[in-house]
């Protein structure tokens, strides 16, 4: 055999054995664990909710699945981490209604577009709660808003920080409810208003459930209003703003995500874990148990769904006057 045929079959080996290689790597995915960034404290809702169905998605997967809080900056923190990694399926992240809210207030450059979407796990109204420890502890959203209302500036509201989910409906709420409140931003998510109140450093917060349940519990707090479409069961009493007088709702939803430019095969392999994990009966009593509910939209739906809720949050920050769109 001549050299120049020889070096050419070689070549055409070496080929050939590249793809058998590169086939089984996908086949064999996941082969090492797997990190999930929550650009949130540890304690939050959405680190509460993720936490769960990322198990159930490591069982099915056969690989752990690794969680790591990185909150901070809105979220941005985090979703930059996310951005940033190799698109191979070893790392992915939470992702929520911040990835629109932080865009649209400037905080960060990205938005729920730059990233691959792996599908919708739960949603969850947004609540109002009270401090019983301040010098005003109400107990009723009326009279809150009422002195809120007769009194500028006076009632203290702790939010999350600044472009987080929470702290727009924090502003949300006080525009559609006519009142002036000293907004109180704390670097986190919904964990860090809850200790607030109960610590009694403000009158209220907005916030969702799960990080609420233990101080209500301990009567540290007082549920006073659900910015959800309906009453949540086990606490028949507290109503809707809507039943108040106000025409005004607000929900967050979960998310799986993954860096831009996934490989088709890795990227369906994952979102098919989180869609069995998402429906799992066990993962939606837990959801009930918490307040929240099952709520599973697969990839191709997520954006659509996004795009509707951007529209939706761009009127409301537009009309605060808080549009900061990079």
């Amino acid at each position: 055999m001549k050299i120049s045929s020889f070096i050419m079959l070689s070549l055409i080996l070496a080929g050939i054995l590249f793809v058998v290689n590169g086939i089984q790597a996908a086949e064999q995915y996941p082969a090492k664990p797997i990190t999930l960034i929550v650009p949130l404290e540890a304690g939050s809702d959405g680190d509460i909710l993720v936490r769960p169905v990322a198990q159930k998605a490591s069982e099915i997967l056969g690989k752990p699945i690794i969680i790591v809080n990185k909150p901070g900056a809105g979220s941005s923190i985090g979703f930059l981490e996310v951005h940033g990694a190799k698109p191979d399926g070893y790392v992915i992240g939470f992702g929520a209604i911040v990835m629109i809210t932080s865009k649209l207030t400037g905080v960060s450059r990205l938005g729920h577009t730059d990233f691959t979407q792996l599908g919708a796990f739960y949603r969850m109204g947004t609540n109002v709660f009270g401090s019983t420890k301040t010098k005003r502890p109400f107990t009723t959203i009326q009279e809150a808003i009422s002195f809120a209302k007769s009194h500028p500036g006076e009632v203290s509201i702790s939010s999350a920080s600044k472009g987080q989910n929470l702290w727009v409906a924090v502003m949300a709420f006080i525009s559609r409810v006519g009142i002036e409140a000293n907004v109180i931003p704390q670097a986190g998510a919904g964990g860090l208003p809850i200790t607030q109140i109960a610590g009694g450093h403000a009158d209220l917060a907005i916030t969702h459930f799960p990080a609420a349940k233990s101080q209500l519990d301990a009567g540290n707090i007082r549920f006073l209003a659900v910015l959800g479409p309906e009453r949540i069961p086990g606490y028949p009493d507290v109503p809707t703003l809507r039943e108040v007088g106000y025409d005004f709702s607000w929900e967050a939803t979960g998310f799986i995500i993954g860096p831009p430019k996934m490989p088709k095969d890795v990227m369906d392999k994952l979102a098919k874990a989180f869609e069995m994990a998402a429906n799992d009966p066990e993962y939606h009593r837990f959801l009930l148990d918490r307040s929240a509910s099952p709520f599973y939209l697969p990839p191709n739906k997520v954006t659509d769904y996004l795009d509707e809720r951007n529209t939706i949050v761009r009127e409301i920050m537009l009309k605060a006057g808080i549009l900061k769109e990079k």
